[in-house]
């Protein structure tokens, strides 16, 4: 440029529209970085006792110091930049800093150009480097479709990209490089690689990837045939339009297998990395000036990759001088471990840990790299865990007391993208000097299933084994210790020795499990009584399987012993319940069948209609349908020694022998006391002292009734039974109920008696309530079912008694008496 900036074309010309330059602010209103997006301690807010207050809404403010943080960057990049060229000004004789920098801006105004746009024009014309020499220096054509490498933009994108990849760290020079240079390019994502000495590949820094695929390839070992260690060996680079199917590759299936271009990174003609460039869609053949861009890009991102450790890259970073003895203390822990440094305010209160170092065996809750979280803040790393009862709080309890913290089973909250993630672990801290030591081990699903099958052993009583039939060596699980009686400490007892630990009439069944396990090489089972080292007697089960080389050689033994103790007496027990109950049932079933046959001898089901005394008599006797529902129903007709005639109908309560037992006793001794001549309620007075003392508990309901042939009076009594019925020209009614309490619940009981006087062609019902009794039913509205039953008689006697038990509503399968006396 000879000391002169390069006049820029007018607004008529075609120029690229620059997304980086139009979202930059002008140099004047540059926010002021904020120091705690660089580390420097700010005290919290506190109360008014001078105690910092709940950290709820922290999350937000650490979301916002990032965003700050981003802006601060560009603002940081954008201003290195102008300073730069302020110095090239000032170098060429435009005075001071202050003059210098006052005749870039009226240069700038002059052109009508950005500011950032004259200032990159100003370096690039100044710098003679490789970078130079990929832009244009003059007057810019209007690019064509593909053609995005030319213009007064694409100088203001590569110089800013590098003024943003001077800091040194690869991970931030691979971000500013892919916004400020190659995404107005199309591309869609980066990854540069930093070369090992054996040939691996170490993931320096990556834009445009998800969090998770750049995990995957933070390390690929020599000899995996990826695109960039081809480029790393033969020493060139190499360009794919589209990509072949035949290398993996990182970010396939992601939206950048497109086309890639792949570049060594070289400085002074050493090749320390690899520069790979995608694009989400296949690609023309990059112009010229495009190629000498991305030339200059990757030599450009070889400055940042110098002094990479292959192991220390692929574990994290290396640890902070400031972590000093506890970071071997935290390399030599079995488990995740952090050094957590104190950040304190102006009156020496901790306002903050700053994490130091972070072991290789450290796991990030948000699956961050050991690198990333190295340096940073605690609650600016994990904001969440600053609520009320967190661990931050407990943290700092630790520091100030030096008393360790042990918690086994703690959840832990982070946010990854405003994306809440909630894990478990395990976790200690201990004060050691000035700092805090934290190690935590989170909760994976193997350890959730490990735990699983631990419990479920233990609550089963299951112990697990395997022998190896060539070195002898037998290993146990805990359970199986237990279920021993042994200590763990105490040696396994090997398959061979198990009948030495059985009862000796055992021996025999184990001998056949182990022919049929070892000889006939199949899984077998038995049970057997155990004699534990305590003197307890246990019954267990053993089930076992062979595992057999290709030949069919036993190579091991597997299977496991259940405690199966409290089944085998629980099955004894119900054995011998079986047993009680066998013979229950079948004295049941025998009581059963008696009462039937006593019924059946004193009541057959059917019988003739007879005629006595003027009167038809017809009786229909309906038994229970199960043998075990045999009642007390009975019934009786028959002439008394004064030419009188008894009619009587009952039924004993309950069912079985005690019943039908009951039955025949009140049934023969209203026989007999009928004899005597006594009206009806007399007879009922006395069977009721009957019922009550000369039998066990027995209570009936009864009608007793006693018929003049001479007179055709009818003298009847009740004692808690339902009425007779009777059908006279086409109607049936019921007779008035005399009140009568049942037989044989008190000793002594009044009863009442009714008169009726029947006439030729009257028909008399009695019956036991199985003819109407129903569950859903009251016994009022049985009843007039049943008289409307009973109206529509035919004229023979037995067939209308058919028709009353074919019809019955009754629902409770009870036994059915019932008898019908027509008058001649």
């Amino acid at each position: 440029m000879n000391g002169e900036p390069t006049p820029y074309p007018g607004d008529g010309e075609a120029r690229l529209p620059d997304p980086a330059t139009a979202r930059l602010p002008a140099p004047t209103s540059f926010p002021a970085p904020d120091p705690a997006a660089y580390g420097i301690p700010v005290p919290p807010a506190r109360s008014a006792a001078g105690e910092p207050r709940p950290l709820d809404a922290l999350a937000a403010t650490i979301e916002q110091l990032r965003r700050d943080l981003s802006l601060s960057q560009e603002s940081a990049d954008a201003r290195a930049l102008i300073g730069i060229a302020t110095g090239i000004l000032v170098e060429r004789g435009q005075g001071g800093p202050a003059e210098a920098s006052l005749h870039l801006e009226r240069l700038a105004e002059s052109a009508r150009v950005p500011l950032l746009e004259l200032a990159a024009d100003i370096v690039n014309g100044a710098a003679g480097d490789h970078m130079a020499d990929a832009l244009p220096t003059s007057a810019y054509p209007s690019p064509s479709a593909h053609d995005t490498s030319t213009g007064p933009g694409t100088v203001l994108r590569l110089r800013t990209a590098e003024t943003g990849s001077m800091t040194g760290d690869a991970q931030t020079a691979a971000r500013s490089l892919f916004e400020r240079a190659l995404a107005p390019l199309g591309a869609s994502a980066l990854a540069l690689w930093a070369a090992g000495r054996d040939g691996a590949l170490i993931l320096a820094g990556h834009a445009g990837f998800s969090r998770g695929e750049a995990e995957r390839w933070r390390y690929v070992p020599p000899g995996v045939a990826t695109w960039a260690q081809q480029v790393l060996t033969e020493r060139r680079p190499r360009w794919y339009g589209t990509l072949p199917a035949d290398a993996p590759g990182i970010g396939l299936r992601q939206g950048t297998d497109g086309a890639r271009s792949i570049l060594p990174a070289e400085v002074g003609g050493r090749i320390l990395g690899v520069l790979e460039v995608c694009w989400p869609q296949p690609q023309p053949p990059l112009t010229p000036a495009a190629t000498r861009q991305l030339d200059a890009l990757a030599d450009l991102c070889a400055h940042t990759l110098p002094g990479i450790d292959v192991s220390a890259a692929s574990a994290g970073s290396p640890a902070d001088e400031k972590a000093g003895p506890l970071a071997d203390l935290a390399d030599g822990l079995l488990d995740p471990a952090l050094v957590l440094l104190p950040l304190l305010d102006d009156c020496d209160n901790v306002v903050d840990f700053q994490i130091a170092y972070a072991n290789e065996r450290f796991a990030d809750l948000a699956g961050r790299a050991r690198s990333v979280l190295t340096g940073m803040r605690w609650l600016e790393a994990y904001p969440l865990t600053a609520h009320q009862g967190g661990l931050y709080e407990h943290l700092l309890r630790v520091h100030a007391t030096g008393e360790p913290f042990q918690a086994g089973r703690m959840t832990l909250n982070s946010q990854v993208d405003e994306v809440p993630l909630v894990s478990v672990a395990s976790v200690g801290a201990g004060r050691y000097g000035d700092s805090v030591l934290l190690s935590w081990r989170l909760e994976d699903e193997a350890s959730r299933l490990a735990s699983l099958l631990q419990h479920a052993q233990r609550l089963g009583r299951i112990g697990g084994f395997e022998e190896n039939t060539v070195t002898g060596e037998v290993l146990w699980n805990n359970q199986l210790f237990t279920l021993f009686g042994l200590p763990p400490s105490s040696s396994p007892v090997p398959l061979d020795r198990l009948h030495h630990h059985a009862h000796d009439d055992d021996s025999v069944t184990i001998g056949r499990f182990l022919r049929t396990l070892l000889h006939h090489r199949h899984s077998a089972s038995t049970a057997f009584r155990l004699r534990r080292a305590d003197g307890v007697m246990r019954h267990i089960r053993i089930v076992a399987e062979p595992v057999t080389d290709p030949a069919g050689n036993i190579l091991s033994v597997r299977g496991a012993y259940q405690d199966v103790s409290s089944q085998h007496w629980t099955e004894v027990a119900l054995a011998a319940t079986r047993d009680r109950l066998a013979d229950s049932e079948e004295q049941s079933a025998a009581r059963n069948r008696l009462a039937l046959q006593l019924q059946q001898a004193i009541m057959p089901p059917t019988r003739d209609a007879v005629e006595t005394s003027g009167l038809l008599v017809a009786v229909r006797y309906r038994p229970a349908e199960e043998e075990h529902l045999v009642g007390g129903d009975w019934y009786d007709a028959v002439a008394l020694p004064d030419g009188k005639v008894l009619l009587a109908v009952g039924d004993v309560a309950g069912h079985g022998i005690h019943a039908a037992t009951g039955m025949v006793v009140l049934r023969n001794a209203l026989r007999g006391l009928a004899a005597t001549g006594a009206g009806p309620a007399q007879l009922l007075g006395w069977l009721n002292s009957v019922a009550h003392h000369l039998t066990e508990q027995v209570t009936a309901t009864a009608i007793c009734g006693v018929y003049d042939p001479t007179t055709r009076l009818l003298r009847w009594a009740r004692a808690g039974h339902p009425p007779p019925v009777l059908v006279r020209d086409g109607a049936a009614a019921a007779l008035p109920m005399p009140p009568g309490i049942l037989l044989g619940a008190v000793g002594e009981a009044p009863y009442t008696e009714n008169e009726l006087t029947l006439e030729p062609g009257d028909r008399l019902l009695m019956y036991t309530d199985g003819l109407i009794e129903r569950r859903d039913r009251t016994v009022q509205e049985s009843l007039e079912q049943l008289l409307a039953l009973a109206g529509k008689a035919p004229p023979e006697l037995e067939k209308h008694l058919d028709r009353l038990l074919t019809h019955s509503r009754s629902d409770t399968d009870d036994d059915t008496c019932l008898i019908g006396i027509e008058v001649r």
